[in-house]
C-alpha cells in the first residue's frame, strides 16, 4: 500500500467513525425526547439502535447519563421489566457513577421481585442525584441554574426520609428520575443563555 492509499484509508475510517458517533448521538437524543414526551415505544427503537452501535455512549453534558440507562428506562415504561433489568445491570457495570442507571435498576429489581436489593439501588440512585446537584451548585458561575428552587433535592430527601411502600417508592422515583433528566436540558439552555449574555437568574427547571 502506498502512502497516499494509507492516508485515504485512514481518512475514510475517521469519517466512518465520526458518522457513527453522530448517528448514535442523534438517536440517543431522539430517544430522550421520546421519553420526555411520553412516547416510550419510540424511545426503545431509537435507544436500542444507538446501544447496538455503542453501548458505552454517554450524553456529552455536565451530567453524563448512559444510553443503557435511558434504554433501561424505556423498557420499564413499556412493561419490559426483565429486559430493563438486564440492560440496567450492564449500565451499572459499565459506569457505577451513573445515578439514573442505579435508580432505574432498583425500580427494575422491585418490579421483578428482588425487593431488598431493589430498594437499596433506588436509594443509591436518589442519593447520587442529590449529591450531583449539590456538587454542581458549588460552581459559582453556572451552578445556580441547576435545581434553583431545590425542588428535586427536597423531593429526594423527603422520599428517603419516609420509608415508603414499594409502589410509592417506584412512582416517586420514576417522577424524580424524569425531572432530573429534564433538568439536564433546562440547565444547559439557561447556561447557554448566560454565556451568550442573555442573563437569567436560575431558570433551570425545578419549578
Amino acid at each position: 500500500m502506498t502512502l497516499a492509499s494509507l492516508f485515504v484509508a485512514i481518512f475514510f475510517s475517521v469519517l466512518l467513525f465520526l458518522s457513527g458517533c453522530s448517528g448514535v448521538s442523534s438517536e440517543v437524543q431522539a430517544g430522550r425526547n421520546a421519553l420526555q414526551t411520553g412516547r416510550a415505544n419510540d424511545a426503545v427503537g431509537s435507544l436500542a439502535e444507538a446501544a447496538a452501535v455503542d453501548p458505552n455512549y454517554k450524553i456529552p453534558y455536565r451530567v453524563q447519563v448512559s444510553v443503557l440507562a435511558y434504554l433501561g428506562r424505556a423498557y420499564l415504561e413499556t412493561g419490559k421489566d426483565t429486559e430493563a433489568r438486564r440492560t440496567l445491570e450492564k449500565a451499572v457495570e459499565l459506569d457505577n457513577d451513573d445515578p439514573l442507571a442505579h435508580l432505574y435498576l432498583g425500580i427494575a429489581m422491585l418490579k421483578t421481585g428482588e425487593i431488598e436489593r431493589g430498594r437499596k439501588e433506588i436509594e443509591a440512585g436518589l442519593r447520587a442525584i442529590d449529591d450531583t446537584l449539590e456538587y454542581i451548585q458549588r460552581d459559582l458561575v453556572f451552578g445556580f441554574y441547576w435545581d434553583p428552587n431545590m425542588q428535586i433535592r427536597n423531593d429526594v430527601r423527603k422520599l428517603l426520609a419516609i420509608n415508603p411502600v414499594n409502589d410509592q417508592l417506584i412512582s416517586e422515583s420514576e417522577r424524580i428520575g424524569a425531572e432530573f433528566d429534564e433538568e439536564i436540558d433546562k440547565a444547559r439552555r439557561d447556561e447557554g443563555r448566560g454565556r451568550s449574555g442573555g442573563g437569567g437568574s436560575g431558570g433551570g427547571g425545578g419549578s
